[in-house]
């Protein structure tokens, strides 16, 4: 799916259905189904597995929308596409659910490390992503990437715990609504509190 074409505006709350809709009907459907066994030539598959299943289509679906109606996704959203659809089906191979739940680490992860990268090239790359959405001084995006690589990296390690010592119907609440909102909580407490370093664009014309 190219990058190169402009992206059209669509409306706010489209665009967040698409986004959001996907993870919101995973956990919708997994605690309907989350007690019951599916069997399959010969094979019993949980609930959450099921549920698993059925989410990668609709994630992909949500996308291909996302995609026609602007013209345009991100690399973070095709690299997410990629990892859900990858572990999805791992877990559905092994039949089991560890491969979905480490997806996350793993992204979280990826993301602390290619921003770590950039700092050590003495770059930032969040501003090469994000620059146009946020006119920000150059000084200021080292300083939001900094502190974002180092939330993704404590999001990673808080994953890990979260799946390998809690219930499954726990890590499904807190990956579905726990590590979103405490990276929008950051995202915004970082906007805040950076904004010297902010640029108006009207001033910079």
């Amino acid at each position: 799916m190219p990058e190169t074409k402009p992206e059209r505006e669509i409306n706010v709350w489209v665009k967040q259905a698409l986004e959001l809709g996907p993870p919101i009907l995973f956990f919708l459907i997994y605690m309907r189904i989350r007690d019951e066994t599916y069997t399959w030539n010969g094979v019993d598959y949980s609930g959450f597995i099921v549920s698993t299943l059925i989410f990668v289509p609709i994630m992909l679906v949500s996308m291909a929308v996302l995609w026609r109606l602007t013209g345009k996704l991100s690399r973070m959203q095709i690299f997410t596409a990629f990892m859900v659809i990858f572990f999805g089906g791992l877990t559905a191979w092994f039949n089991d659910e560890r491969f979905f739940k480490m997806k996350t680490s793993i992204v979280y992860g990826v993301f602390a490390a290619l921003l770590g990268i950039g700092l050590l090239r003495g770059q930032s790359w969040l501003a090469y992503v994000m620059g146009d959405m946020i006119p920000m001084e150059h000084e200021g995006w080292m300083i939001l990437t900094k502190r974002l690589c180092l939330c993704f990296a404590l999001l990673a390690a808080a994953n890990e715990f979260v799946w390998r010592t809690m219930s499954t119907d726990l890590w499904v609440k807190i990956e579905t609504f726990g590590f979103p909102i405490l990276l929008f909580a950051f995202l915004w407490w970082q906007i805040v509190a950076l904004q010297k370093y902010m640029i108006d664009p009207e001033e910079s014309r």
